[in-house]
This record gives structure tokens, C-alpha cells and sequence, in this order.
């Protein structure tokens, strides 16, 4: 992967997309793929056929040592040391206050070795978080953001279509699972995890096999459906899945439990060499937890429209004139044919059914209605 001295950073598949006639877009400070054709069609091919993703922009941070678990114990809000060898853990890293720095995806690659999966927005300050934290630990902490490209399959046929260009047993294979195998005769760590609320896989190989990777699953996809899809159907599916966005649902000026996440934070955790129980911003989520459980302030809450009209990120829900929450998320809902929006609503007006909720969409109010997450739940 590259960067020029001003221009944003380029996948080892940049050119690929580009031969695909994408619409490219400046995220994260990498030109990525937005769409090919329809985000629609891409979005619908994902919920019910299959769906390949560019995930190249993610940062991942290797953590090796005979004190890595404790460090990440020490570091991020989860138990990290409980995960088994071949297993995964969505957590976060926090401040010292408890606010959110990133939601993160550790999987355990060997006894002390472990794999940390940042946003591409936040990688560098999860890097310098986790490098700083290290002090005192017997471990290292690896930037690997330029050894991975990241390619996902996801949607209901990507078990049929990765079965058929690898030989690693991915019926064993649980959600939230990852073992190093061999696919289209590329090294990978075949990884059952997604952002999309379907079933699939992310692939993790050196950049120079991501041309190979992604044509080998686009011929092995195609009597299946699969097409290749951008960021803007991953928004979309993530959405309707309920999954928080980083810098929309998760930001520094919230803590897990305001996000309605607080099932993250391990208080009591499994530490191997250090005293037990220490961990960056543990008194105030511990605060964070009470006042959750007395008197949350706001929820993070489902909203479905009534009319046409889009929710767009930070605008007013309203109730009676009254302001009583922000939207984080809003959509078009290919799914459900109607906008779909994720807000931080006033605990009072949170219950899915409550009457009179409005959007303020460019002065005038729109109805919604509050629903409980996800919009979507995929049939198993």
C-alpha cells in the first residue's frame, strides 16, 4: 500500500477498482471504493446472496510477548486474557475518563501473540495508545498496517464460495473465529467475522496476493451472485444490523455504557503475571456503570420513518417542539423500503412505541418511530 506525500493512501487492489469503473472516495485518509454500480443492488446482493469487500483501510497492530495479554488487559476495557488460541473479541480502548478512543476486533493468533483491528480513522492513536500503555509489560507492540490487506465475503452464499477455493475446515469455523489456512493457494487468516449483520469471512493476507485473492472469489462467486461492493452498502447493512459507527454512535465524549455497550467492560478480568484488576479508565466506568444503571441520560434507539424523508447525522429529534435527541446514523433502508436512523434519545422518550417523535429535517418535523435495535436480524 502507498502514500504519496499529499494525496490520500491507495489498497494493493486500487487499480483493480478502477478497472471495475468504482466511484472512488477520500475515507480515512485512503481512496477507497464507494460503489461500483447501485449501492443498492450491492446491498441487496449482500442480504441475500454475497457480497466482496475492500477492507484494506483497517489498521491492524500485532502485540507479541510474554506479557501481551496483561497489556492488553491493561490497555483495552475486555477480558483479552480469557480469549483462546483461534478465537476473537470485539472491545474498545478508552480513555483515562472513560470516553470511547476505538471499538476494536482482538483476535488471539498464538499464546502471546495477538492481532488488534483498528478503524482506519483511529489506527494511529489506538497504535500510540497501545505503545504508550506498554511501559512496564514484557511485550511489543508491531505496527502491521502495511502487511495485511484485508478482503470480505460476506452474505448467506459466502460459506459455499469460500469453501470452494479452500480446503480449511469453515464448518468449525465459530463466529467471532480465526485459523491461518490456505485460500485460492494464498496464505490467509480466514477470520468469520463482518460488519454487515450477515454471515461471512474476512481475509487477511500479504498485499501482494490481494489481486489473486479477490479474483479467484470473484470467479469462484459468480454462479452464486456475489458482486463486489463499497463502503457505501457497508454503511447501509451495518445500520440496519445496528452496529455503532466510530465517530457517529462511539466518540471520546462517551463511554460504553452511554452507548449502550457497557457488556464490553470486564471489570474482573483474567490477568496471567500482573496484580490483578488494573485498567486504563476503570474508575470512571465504573462511575459510568452507575449512573448507566440509575438514571441512563440518553439511549441509542432505532428510528423508522413514517414518510420519505432522510435522518441525516446530527439532526434534532424532537418531541412536541422539544429537543430530546441527536441522530447519529440515517439512511434509505433497502431492506425495509423506508429511512432508518440510530439517535441518542432522552431515556423518557426512548421506549420503542413512544408517541409523537419527530426529525427535524431542514425545519420541518418529520414522524418516526422509536423502535429496539437492530432494524435487521438475519435468519439462522
Amino acid at each position: 500500500m502507498s502514500q504519496t506525500a499529499r494525496g490520500p493512501r491507495h489498497t494493493a487492489l486500487d487499480a483493480l477498482h478502477r478497472s471495475l469503473g468504482a466511484t472512488m472516495t477520500d475515507f480515512a485518509g485512503w481512496d477507497m471504493p464507494l460503489r461500483y454500480g447501485s449501492e443498492r443492488d450491492e446491498h441487496n446482493a449482500v442480504r441475500t446472496k454475497a457480497g466482496l469487500f475492500d477492507l484494506s483501510h483497517m489498521g491492524e497492530i500485532t502485540v507479541t510477548g510474554a506479557e501481551a495479554a496483561d497489556l492488553l488487559n491493561h490497555a483495552l476495557v475486555g477480558n483479552i486474557g480469557s480469549v483462546s488460541v483461534g478465537r476473537a473479541r470485539y472491545t474498545m480502548i478508552c480513555q483515562a475518563d472513560g470516553g470511547i478512543l476505538d471499538d476494536l476486533i482482538v483476535y488471539r493468533l498464538a499464546e502471546t501473540e495477538y492481532m488488534v483491528v483498528a478503524n482506519a480513522s483511529n489506527a494511529q492513536t489506538v497504535l500510540d495508545a497501545l505503545t504508550e500503555r506498554a511501559a512496564g509489560f514484557d511485550a511489543e507492540v508491531r505496527d502491521d498496517r502495511d502487511a495485511y490487506a484485508l478482503i470480505a465475503v460476506q452474505g448467506p452464499e459466502s460459506p459455499g464460495i469460500l469453501t470452494s477455493v479452500t480446503d480449511a475446515d469453515l464448518d468449525g469455523l465459530k463466529y467471532y473465529a480465526g485459523l491461518p489456512g490456505t485460500v485460492a493457494g494464498v496464505p490467509a487468516l480466514i477470520a468469520r467475522t463482518g460488519y454487515t449483520g450477515e454471515d461471512g469471512f474476512e481475509l487477511f493476507v500479504a498485499p501482494e496476493h490481494a489481486e489473486k485473492l479477490w479474483q479467484a472469489l470473484t470467479e469462484a462467486g459468480a454462479p452464486a451472485g456475489l458482486v463486489p461492493c463499497g463502503l457505501s452498502c457497508r454503511d447501509t447493512l451495518r445500520l440496519e444490523a445496528g452496529m455503532p459507527l466510530y465517530g457517529n454512535e462511539l466518540t471520546t465524549s462517551l463511554t460504553p455504557f452511554d452507548a449502550g455497550l457497557g457488556r464490553v467492560v470486564k471489570f474482573d478480568k483474567t490477568w496471567h503475571v500482573k496484580d490483578a484488576g488494573d485498567f486504563v479508565g476503570r474508575a470512571a466506568l465504573a462511575a459510568a456503570a452507575e449512573r448507566a444503571e440509575s438514571a441512563p441520560p440518553r439511549k441509542l434507539v432505532g428510528l423508522v420513518a413514517e414518510g420519505r424523508r432522510v435522518p441525516r447525522s446530527g439532526m434534532s429529534v424532537v418531541v412536541a417542539g422539544e429537543v430530546v435527541g441527536t441522530v447519529t446514523s440515517g439512511a434509505p433502508s433497502p431492506t425495509l423500503g423506508k429511512p432508518i436512523a440510530m439517535a441518542y434519545v432522552d431515556a423518557a422518550h426512548a421506549e420503542p412505541g413512544t408517541a409523537g417523535v419527530a426529525v427535524d429535517i431542514r425545519g420541518t418535523h418529520e414522524p418516526y418511530e422509536v423502535v429496539a435495535l437492530p432494524f435487521y436480524k438475519r435468519q439462522k
